[in-house]
């Protein structure tokens, strides 16, 4: 099985080739993707911008959890 290495929250971690970004992030913590999925938190790209839960991720992507506010555009 191929991995790539994301990032969340600053900390690096090897996940499938081709996994969403959902389940990347319930590889890292799985109380956190629990969050995202429940709608309590959101995830962001490097660039603060909101990333789909459901996309593939790819090498060196770099995501963030937020409140869900942050991640919809409004103030954390």
């Amino acid at each position: 099985m191929n991995t790539v290495r994301v990032y969340f929250n600053g900390r690096g971690v090897d996940v499938p080739d081709g996994a969403a970004a959902i389940e990347a992030l319930a590889v890292f913590d799985a109380a956190l993707a629990a969050e995202v999925r429940s709608g309590q938190r959101g995830l962001v790209d490097s660039r603060g911008l909101p990333a789909d839960p459901a996309h593939a991720v790819f090498g060196g992507a770099i995501y963030r959890v937020v409140s869900a506010r942050a991640a919809a555009g409004g103030a954390a």
